[in-house]
C-alpha cells in the first residue's frame, strides 16, 4: 500500500506499524531517514521567527492558508491512502487542504483524518490506521506496549494525596501565552500533578496572564509547539519579562523546565508515552528516582535556568 502522511505524528504512527510512507510533510523528521522522503507540503510561515512573529504570520495568512500541497508530486506518488488531521489548521496541514488537493489529481486515495484530543484518541487512531493498512495485529501489539508503559507510571502515582500533587502549568506557546490542552491534562495527572488551567480534551488557547498568576503554578514546563530546546531558549523572555514571573511559586522554588515541544509534548503519536516518562520524574522526582526512561531526560527536557541566562529580565514587563 502506498501511503502519504501529512504531519509528523502520522508518519511516526505509520512507522510504528512497520510501514515507510512514499511521501511525507515538510515537518516530518522521525524516525531518522523520513526527512529524505518526498515532501508533499510546504509552509508559508518562517518557522525560525520569534513566537510573536510567527503568531502574526499565522494571522496574516488566515485567508490564503498556512500550508500548501504539491499536487503534481502527490499525483506522481499515486497514493492509496493519505493520513492527515483535523485538529488544528495552524499546527499542520488539515483535512480541508488535503481534500482540495485530491480533487485536483487523478488518483482517488482513501483519506484518514485524525483528530485526537486525549491519549485514548491517539491510541484509537493507531488501531484505526492499523486496520486501514492491514496491520491490525501490529497495531494491537504497539498499543499494548504503550498502555503497559503508561500503567507503569500511573501505578506509581495512583495513591498520591491531592496535597502531594503540585499545581502544573505547561505552556505550548509564549507570545501570546497559551496553556497546553488536549492530552496534556492526562499526562500531568498520570505523572502525579494537578492541571487546573485546562480540562482533559480542552483545546490549547491563550490565557490571561493574570489568571496564570492567580493559579500560581508550583511547576512550569515551557514546551512551545514546533520549538525545540534551542528555539525555546531564544524566546524565553516572552515569559521571564512578564510582570510577576519571578513571584510565581515555580520560579521561586526553581521548578521551571523547558521541554522539546516539537518532538514530544505537541506531537500526538507514539512518543507521547516518552513524554509521559520524561514528565513523571519532573513532577514527582521522589517517586521516579530509580531507573531511566527509554529516552534520556536531557534529550527531552532541561531545567529552564540552564537553558537561558534570562538576559533582559529588567526590561519593560509584558501584560
Amino acid at each position: 500500500m502506498r501511503i502519504v502522511t501529512t504531519l509528523p505524528s502520522a508518519t511516526e504512527t505509520v512507522a510504528a506499524l512497520g510501514i515507510e510512507p512514499v511521501g511525507v510533510s515538510h515537518e516530518c523528521d522521525y524516525p531518522p531517514g523520513v526527512e529524505d522522503l518526498p515532501s508533499v507540503t510546504a509552509s508559508r510561515i518562517d518557522a525560525e521567527a520569534s513566537s510573536g512573529e510567527i503568531d502574526q504570520q499565522v494571522l496574516d495568512n488566515s485567508e490564503a492558508g498556512v500550508y500548501s500541497v504539491d499536487t503534481e508530486l502527490l499525483e506522481d506518488l499515486e497514493p492509496d491512502l493519505i493520513v492527515t488531521q483535523g485538529m488544528c489548521d495552524v499546527c499542520a496541514v488539515d483535512e480541508a487542504v488535503i481534500e482540495n488537493a485530491v480533487e485536483q489529481i487523478d488518483a482517488n486515495p482513501e483519506i484518514i483524518t485524525t483528530d485526537p484530543h486525549s491519549v485514548a484518541d491517539v491510541l484509537s487512531d493507531l488501531e484505526r490506521i492499523g486496520r486501514a493498512t492491514g496491520r491490525e495485529d501490529r497495531a494491537r501489539e504497539v498499543r499494548a506496549d504503550l498502555e503497559s508503559r503508561i500503567d507503569a507510571v500511573r501505578n506509581r502515582t495512583a495513591d498520591l494525596e491531592p496535597a502531594e500533587r503540585p499545581r502544573v502549568a505547561i505552556f505550548d506557546w509564549t507570545d501570546p501565552a497559551m496553556i497546553a490542552g488536549h492530552w496534556t491534562a492526562d499526562l500531568v495527572e498520570w505523572a502525579g500533578g494537578t492541571y487546573g488551567l485546562a480540562d482533559p480534551g480542552e483545546r490549547s488557547r491563550p490565557r490571561e496572564w493574570t489568571d496564570i498568576r492567580e493559579y500560581d503554578p508550583e511547576l512550569i514546563v515551557v514546551a512551545p509547539c514546533g520549538f525545540g530546546l534551542t528555539q525555546t531558549a531564544e524566546n524565553a523572555a516572552d515569559l521571564t519579562e512578564r510582570e510577576g514571573w519571578e513571584d510565581l511559586t515555580a520560579v521561586r522554588e526553581g521548578r521551571v523546565w523547558a521541554m522539546d515541544g516539537h518532538h514530544y509534548l505537541n506531537r500526538p503519536g507514539p512518543r507521547l508515552v516518552d513524554t509521559l516518562e520524561a514528565l513523571a520524574p519532573i513532577v514527582q522526582p521522589e517517586l521516579f528516582d530509580e531507573g531511566a526512561p527509554p529516552v534520556a531526560l536531557e534529550e527531552v527536557a532541561v531545567p529552564f535556568e540552564t537553558l537561558t541566562d534570562r538576559r533582559g529580565a529588567n526590561a519593560e514587563p509584558k501584560p
